[in-house]
């Protein structure tokens, strides 16, 4: 596979960063992640306005325009000869002469072989475990994920595939994608605290043709509520959620409208990019 770093495109095993980048030093950066489907960027538009915005935020430079960037996407593409990658864009604060100033902005972008997230997980559910925590800047997706690899093997212990994230009575996200819940027909989804996802919005305009949907501060108290769980992400798609901690959600399997966005979702992607006759 090969990757694009700083105006030039290499092979993944040639690309390197030196030891005072600000992304080791100070942990100052932040990545996208995202696929194709049928060789075509999924919500490509969608991907690079977050991923700029998120640049903003830490005021850190891109280098290149959307147009340009596309150009990349499909050089990349081109070169991995595979039906469908994933690409992982990462941009760091770059070589620091103090430990701490911004200087230039180190822009790479990695294509990548699509990874197997526990795709029987969608059919079967997750269990997740409850952490009390808020992400810093929870709009971006820096590349801090102390937590999610520090308790990896608590996790496993417990037979958990993630954790879910609330703070002062209210839910948020999991540690790499979004959450909702059922009561009923309606879907409920936090609206503060979280990471805007691209699978997510996909995921409710689908589900407005349905379901009443309500975006919007989601209590603590309201889990034991909930009919049915679900997590959304590139790799997750729309993943039942079947246990809380020790709280068993709904019947513990699968509910039926999570499974029916799942489906909507999964035919959605499968055509994407296909031009109809």
């Amino acid at each position: 596979m090969h990757c694009y770093f700083n105006g030039d495109i290499i092979p993944v095993e040639q690309a390197s960063v030196k030891i005072n980048d600000l992304a080791l030093l100070r942990g100052y950066g932040l990545f996208d992640y995202f696929r194709t489907y049928n060789g075509v960027p999924f919500e490509w538009d969608g991907y690079w306005a977050r991923f700029t915005r998120s640049a903003e935020v830490l005021r850190l430079p891109v280098a290149l325009t959307q147009a340009q960037t596309a150009d990349v996407l499909a050089e990349l593409y081109r070169l991995a000869d595979k039906p469908d990658i994933a690409y992982r864009f990462v941009l760091t604060g770059g070589y620091s002469p103090d430990s701490v100033s911004v200087v230039e902005p180190n822009f790479l972008i990695i294509a990548e072989n699509l990874p197997k997230d526990n795709p029987e997980g969608r059919y079967r559910g997750i269990k997740v475990l409850p952490f009390e925590f808020v992400r810093d800047l929870p709009e971006l997706k820096s590349t801090n994920y102390l937590h999610m690899i520090r308790l990896a093997a608590e996790m496993k212990s417990q037979g958990a595939a993630d954790l879910l994230y609330h703070k002062d009575g209210e839910v948020s996200e999991l540690t790499r994608s979004n959450f909702f819940i059922f009561k009923g027909d309606t879907l409920i989804t936090p609206d503060q605290n979280i990471l805007h996802g691209i699978t997510r919005r996909v995921v409710l305009e689908l589900a407005k043709k349905d379901f009443k949907v309500e975006i919007r501060p989601l209590k603590v108290e309201e889990l034991e509520e909930a009919d049915e769980a679900f997590t959304t992400s590139t790799t997750k798609w729309v993943m039942p959620v079947v246990q809380i901690g020790r709280q068993i959600v709904g019947d513990g399997k699968p509910g039926v409208r999570t499974l029916k966005l799942l489906e909507q979702f999964e035919e959605l992607v499968t055509g994407y990019g296909l031009v109809k006759a």
